[in-house]
């Protein structure tokens, strides 16, 4: 495929750009491709393209990596963009956590609704937007625009909708949860099939079969409950299952923050979660977790390079979607998987213009979704509940419109099963004068939003959350690394009863 382009928009999440480079190159007729790494981050980016090149180098491939910080420059003639940045960084997320819990709002992940998820959406949809005006100008005609970042419905939408660009929502919550179940039930490679449908991060097995048998809900509630991690790491999952009659993608601290029956009371929430490792539903998990993981590439960059350096084992190619849609797309190989669009009536019970995650299949003449599929009436509920908050935050942030947003904020369905209106409005003041450097469609209501705070009308309070870990040295995140594997293999090497 020589002269195909593919260019990476915030490349410089450098341990995921080296997956989706590396997944891509395991595909021969692919391999001639031009990867076009941008970013705004030069440290970043350096390091993400001595690993490339390093990759290229020892597989002896054709393949050309090129970087820049100039994101039009990295676009001109691309067939295929793949986004997944985060605006404001790590900064603006320490404030998507901190300032909510000032309003007793404690979140395990905030990054898709919740208070923090809506506001990741205000900082990215003006930059999403800028994304599509480039596309339209300068890659090549036709161009796909694959989407990573989140709040994945929200950039999905805005850039659809109003960005006018061709573009596919991609995240990995439907494959690891079919990891999951696989898992439990003692299924082999080829012997689990799924439908799995809904919106992004609350989207349902609705049919699984093992070997062509149908998997009811009693028999996949006792393999969890049998489990010996997943029993105590997914106990908000398991009681959904129990209760809905099917398993969620999302884990187990993520899927609380949709519904809010598991997360509006302190004492909730230390029933729900499970602090053993990683993010099962502790306050902040996924900041802590990013911010280990930076330090930890930061600090072992030398040992990252050297692996580079090893041959690739394409039957080591990760299940994310975008190296296998651009296979089918180019050499028409068939590509079943599950995808972020608009649903124009795909799902039969939810909106018409939500972003919706559902089955589909790609080949040389497209994305080709299953059209038909009913949710549960309960699994629809809760997406439909989370679509009215994403329709309303998208609007307000093409808009720069603040009561529109302190709206959708009040109907999320956890911040409203905690704060008053009183309280919503003021977090939200706090939020958009803490972040203005990342909203500028809010400027006009900067000075305003100053004065309501000066005003102090709502007493708050400083507060960790119900359950807080200290971000981990890198010394200490390896030796725990190291004896979480060992204790997963002890458990694998186990004798079946």
């Amino acid at each position: 495929m020589s002269g195909l382009k593919i260019a990476i928009i915030g490349a410089g999440s450098v341990g995921f750009t080296k997956k989706l480079v590396t997944d891509i190159i395991c595909v021969p007729e692919l391999r001639e491709a031009e990867f076009a790494l941008t970013d705004v981050s030069e440290h970043n980016l350096s390091m993400v393209k001595q690993i490339l090149d390093r990759i290229v180098e020892a597989n002896r491939l054709p393949t050309r990596i090129t970087a820049t910080t100039d994101r039009r420059r990295a676009l001109e003639g691309a067939n295929y963009i793949i986004s997944c940045v985060r605006v404001g960084g790590l900064e603006a997320y320490a404030d998507d956590i901190r300032i909510p819990l000032k309003y007793g709002v404690d979140q395990c992940v905030g990054d898709t609704i919740c208070a923090g998820g809506i506001l990741y959406g205000q900082r990215n949809i003006p930059v999403i937007l800028d994304f599509c005006r480039d596309i339209n100008e300068v890659a090549a005609p036709g161009a796909k625009f694959l989407n990573y970042a989140n709040p994945m419905a929200m950039n999905t939408w805005a850039a659809i909708e109003y960005g006018k660009v061709d573009t596919i929502g991609l995240c990995h919550g439907v494959q690891h949860g079919g990891e999951q179940i696989a898992t439990v039930l003692g299924a082999g490679p080829g012997e689990l099939d799924f439908i799995c449908s809904g919106i992004n991060h609350q989207t349902w097995f609705v049919d699984v079969r093992l070997k062509g048998r149908k998997v009811g809900k009693d028999e996949l509630v006792a393999a969890f409950e049998a489990h010996p991690v997943y029993s105590s790491q997914e106990k908000v999952r398991i009681d959904v299952l129990k209760r809905f009659g099917v398993y969620s993608t999302e884990s187990n601290g993520h899927l609380s923050e949709y519904l809010p029956w598991y997360r509006k009371r302190p004492d909730e929430i230390e029933r729900w979660i499970d602090m053993s490792d990683w993010i099962h539903g502790e306050t902040g998990g996924y900041l802590r977790y990013s911010t280990e993981s930076r330090n930890w590439f930061e600090t072992d960059f030398p040992r990252f390079l050297e692996e580079a350096g090893r041959p690739i084992d394409a039957s080591k190619r990760s299940s994310e979607h975008a190296s296998h849609i651009l296979e089918a797309l180019e050499t028409g190989r068939v590509y079943r998987g599950h995808f972020n669009v608009k649903n124009n009536g795909v799902i039969t019970n939810l909106p018409a213009d939500a972003i919706i995650e559902s089955p589909g299949f790609v080949d040389r003449f497209g994305l080709n979704m299953v059209a038909g599929i009913t949710l549960p009436e309960a699994c629809a509920a809760t997406c439909i509940a989370s679509i009215n908050v994403q329709r309303m935050s998208v609007h307000a942030a093409i808009a720069g419109d603040l009561d529109l947003l302190k709206l959708a904020v009040l109907h999320d369905p956890l911040v409203g099963a905690i704060c008053s209106p009183d309280e919503v409005w003021q977090m939200v003041d706090e939020m958009v004068v803490a972040q203005a450097r990342w909203l500028p469609q809010y400027a006009h209501a900067l000075e305003g939003a100053k004065q309501r705070l000066s005003e102090g009308r709502v007493k708050t309070r400083e507060w960790r959350g119900a359950a807080r870990r200290d971000v981990r040295s890198v010394d200490v995140v390896r030796a725990e690394t190291a004896e979480k594997r060992a204790r997963e293999l002890d458990i694998a090497a186990r004798p079946s009863l």
